[in-house]
């Protein structure tokens, strides 16, 4: 497990929840990039928005997250990541956006530990906020893309079952043992 250990899938799946579950339980995490930059963009009036300019709302997620990588390969592993670099790929197919040099090869170099967990999307738990306009349909959307993301760069996706925060943070210490 010296690789960083991504939690992915659509938007209002419950990952930031387990995220919070697995750093109480004593793990180190990385929180979810996309939300903090939406909230420092609301906050400067900026408009590097997934509802206004998707090109650049990307490209700072890129950067962040390749930060939370080189911070979480420091740390003594486990770390659980809310997303990784792969999501910005997944991002770019979900919004047609040009698949850049930088971001593939961002993908191809910073690797990730080869099981991905991924939580489907769950109608009951999703709700929106300030941060998350997405609608139920896009947010199976983004689920479907990250899948063809990560399959893309060779990944094993482990679907997180729809239980408790709880017990998918056990579920996916479980998974890990058996890897």
């Amino acid at each position: 497990m010296d690789h960083p250990i991504a939690l992915t899938g659509g938007p209002g799946s419950g990952k930031t929840t387990v995220i919070n579950c697995l750093q109480a339980l004593g793990y180190a995490t990385t929180p979810e990039v996309g939300r903090r930059i939406i909230q420092a963009q609301i906050e400067s009036n900026g408009s590097a928005l997934p509802w206004q300019d998707k090109t650049a709302f990307r490209d700072l997620m890129l950067q962040a997250e390749i930060k939370h990588y080189e911070s979480s390969v420091s740390q003594t592993p486990p770390v659980f990541c809310d997303r990784g670099v792969i999501d910005v790929y997944g991002y770019s197919l979900l919004e047609q956006l040009t698949l850049t040099t930088p971001l593939i090869q961002s993908c191809q170099q910073l690797q990730y530990h080869h099981r991905v967990f991924i939580f489907p999307p769950w109608a009951s738990i999703f709700m929106n906020d300030a941060e998350r306009k997405q609608d139920f349909s896009e947010a199976v959307a983004t689920y479907d893309a990250m899948i063809s993301a990560y399959h893309t760069f060779g990944y094993e996706l482990i679907e997180v079952p729809q239980q408790s925060p709880d017990q998918r943070a056990h579920f996916i210490l479980d998974m890990l043992k058996s890897a």
